[in-house]
């Protein structure tokens, strides 16, 4: 009976050795499961969030302490060695940003001073990095007293010794270290590149004298050092230097689509003038490359300009890269006034679709130096990657209006098309692209429209221009209504959609004649694309009011200048 209770007990206990060994081990293996979770976050994380995580008085600075202990040794040495390196370098990228009112743009004196930049993070980019290479990002911070001397010469012969002062600047730079090889020292080449410029700040100061006393001359050098820097070094454009011999021409930058812009107009500009209105003209570009830039038509004494030009650019980088506006006014011989710019990051813009923007006017893109309203720019944007062109319609693309009889003969005897440089099918294409087709315009209604009679009412009408061909139709008058519907349909022949424009202007009917409300500009691009649509409009000029229209576009036959 003793040897049965002792088997029962001890099967018993054997049993609830293996369950809770069982258990024991699961527990264990989800507690490293954890840790192993733990130590791949923290291997993931950022120098923003171990700053989030950590209080600043407990962040681990001796992180960096090595890296910028040895860089405070070696500066001296670096400061002697990279002042001329640095001059042969940057002097050509300068001349090449040079504007034309100056004649000549030089170092005349060049050191990089006492003070060795410090390093203030670092961390590996997982997602950029793989089997083929690593990405390192490095934070750096320096406020250092150079001395460097400018010696620049304008075009009526005078000489400024000018001063760069007070530099400020704090950035990320981005290491890749492309691609892995079996010999030493492991990677075959080194890309760098400036990744984010979070500040950047100096002074322009002429010696013996005050460079603001000089009109656009200030604005023109500033603009020339901060183009260098967007153009030469800063992400998307990125510097190889080759480590060992081999062909590293996968690293370099190249083209991943085409931007389709339509200056359309802008409002309410700062006035620069004295006398009369500022002579505006519109400066746009991706990479601030001469050969890349686009100037608009200068529209003499009118702060309400109406350009409707259209321009193409090469986009290297849709995450990272923006286009920019700047706007001046045209100061004849002297040095042209800014009187704002904007930019529009393009990770925003949908492949295919246009996107219609209005953008506010500032002083600096990089310092808000005042908040003075310097007026808004209209403009159209279409993104066309490469290689998508079959999945929908670019109505700027030179086939667009050929028939398949065209394509056929345009053709190679293989049956393949040549695909000429990109960068010289963007500026031969504009001139063979004329669309033709029908209009149809739907004057719905208006809403909110600003009383202007003594009664506290308005009898409004409007009147349809086509900007091109000055074509016009009008509304019936709606008499004593703040909130018109007319439901009229006009039709117009329009020869060239691509370049010509709606204008639908509001008027108040008087019986000794009519006051102008506001006015409302529309182009044909989305019309093309989308063959009809409906939208609200806010009216400029007007206090207040919306125009409600509907655009329907039958295309019809296509001409062109040339094959």
């Amino acid at each position: 009976m003793s040897f049965f209770m002792g088997m029962f007990i001890g099967v018993t206990l054997g049993i609830g050795f293996i369950i809770a060994f069982a258990r024991y081990e699961k527990i264990r293996s989800r507690c490293r499961s954890n840790l192993a979770k733990t130590v791949v976050a923290f291997a993931r994380m950022t120098l923003q969030d171990s700053r989030k995580i950590l209080p600043p008085e407990f962040y681990p600075t001796w992180v960096l302490t090595w890296l910028n202990l040895q860089l405070d040794k070696i500066w001296p040495y670096v400061n002697e060695a990279a002042s001329d390196l640095i001059r042969s370098k940057v002097e050509p990228i300068l001349e090449q940003h040079r504007p034309a009112v100056l004649a000549s743009l030089t170092f005349s004196k060049l050191t990089l001073g006492t003070v060795a930049p410090q390093f203030t993070g670092v961390s590996i980019i997982e997602s950029e990095s793989d089997a083929r290479g690593v990405t390192m990002e490095l934070e750096m911070q320096w406020d250092g007293n150079p001395n460097i001397a400018l010696d620049i010469k304008t075009r009526v012969g005078l000489a400024l010794p000018v001063q760069v002062k007070n530099i400020g600047f704090t950035g990320v730079f981005r290491l890749i270290f492309k691609p892995f090889v079996d010999e030493f020292p492991c990677f075959g080449a080194v890309s760098y590149s400036l990744k984010e410029k979070k500040k950047m700040d100096f002074t322009l100061k002429v010696v013996g004298g005050d460079i603001s006393t000089i009109p656009g001359i200030s604005d023109a050098i500033e603009e020339t050092i901060r183009d260098a820097i967007e153009d030469s070094i800063t992400w998307p454009v990125r510097k190889i230097v080759p480590i060992l011999p081999g062909d590293y021409s996968d690293l370099e930058l190249k083209p991943v689509g085409t931007l389709e812009v339509k200056l359309v107009q802008a409002k309410d500009l700062l006035n620069k003038d004295f006398i009369g209105k500022s002579d505006p003209f519109a400066v746009l570009f991706i990479r601030p490359l001469r050969d890349r830039m686009k100037t608009s038509k200068t529209i003499n004494n009118q702060l309400n300009p109406v350009w409707n030009e259209h321009y193409q650019f090469i986009v290297e980088d849709i995450s990272s890269q923006h286009l920019t506006v700047r706007v001046f006014d045209d100061e004849g011989v002297q040095a042209s006034e800014l009187i704002g710019c904007a930019q529009v990051p393009l990770k925003g813009l949908d492949p295919g679709k246009v996107k219609d923007v209005w953008l506010t006017l500032v002083k600096d893109l990089e310092i808000q130096r005042d908040t003075k309203y310097r007026g808004q720019v209209h403009l159209e944007l279409l993104y066309c990657p490469i290689g998508t062109e079959s999945s929908f319609i670019n109505p700027f693309d030179p086939d667009y209006e050929l028939t398949s009889l065209e394509k056929a003969l345009k053709s190679g005897p293989d049956g393949t098309t040549e695909v000429g440089d990109l960068r010289k099918s963007t500026t031969q294409k504009k001139s063979k692209v004329i669309v033709r087709g029908v209009l149809s315009v739907t004057v719905i209604s208006a809403e909110d429209l600003p009383a202007v009679d003594f009664m506290g009412k308005a009898d409004p009408f409007v009147i349809l221009i086509m900007k091109k061909t000055e074509t016009k139709a009008r509304t019936r008058v709606l008499n004593n209504s703040l909130n018109p519907i007319w439901n009229q349909t006009f039709d117009f022949v329009v020869e060239d959609a691509l370049h010509d424009m709606l204008i639908a202007e509001v008027w108040d009917h008087d019986t000794f004649g009519k006051d102008k409300i506001g006015r409302v500009i529309v182009t044909l691009t989305r019309a093309i694309l989308e063959g009809e649509f409906q939208d609200t409009f806010h009216i400029d000029g007007a206090k207040s009011g919306k125009l409600q229209l509907n655009l329907k576009w039958v295309p019809q036959n296509k001409l062109r200048e040339s094959m």
